[in-house]
């Protein structure tokens, strides 16, 4: 079974990454990130649900590979993925009027027309 644990960063992270020192390869490591999150006794993890993806960007072609299969998804189920505007929306956060006016600045892109078309559903 592969391990499908993902773990939340929260605001501490600013301040942990001033204090790290690039790793042999020249990098920053998010695993010396975790450690200290464990250090501190506040790393929680939780494991994901069947059917998450998880999309690693560390290189130009792992970052068009995930940008391609989020557009495949995107496109063949009709729904954004991770829409900063939709989620607080559907949990009544914000109000389909508040929905429409983040909408106006956007409504020349298909992403505009997408939050509009959420207020109209």
């Amino acid at each position: 079974m592969p391990c499908r644990a993902f773990i939340f960063i929260n605001n501490d992270v600013v301040a942990i990454a001033k204090n790290l020192k690039p790793s042999p390869r020249g990098e920053y490591e998010i695993t010396d990130v975790n450690k200290e999150y464990l250090r501190r006794g506040k790393l929680k993890v939780s494991i994901l649900d069947r059917g998450t993806a998880w999309l690693d960007t560390g290189t130009f072609d792992s970052l068009m590979q995930a940008s391609m299969f989020v557009q495949v998804i995107e496109q063949r189920q009709g729904i954004k993925i991770a829409c900063i505007e939709e989620i607080p929306g559907e949990k009544g956060f914000i109000t389909k009027e508040q929905l429409l006016v983040l909408a106006q600045p956007l409504l020349k892109s298909g992403y505009g027309q997408y939050l509009v078309n959420l207020v109209n559903a």
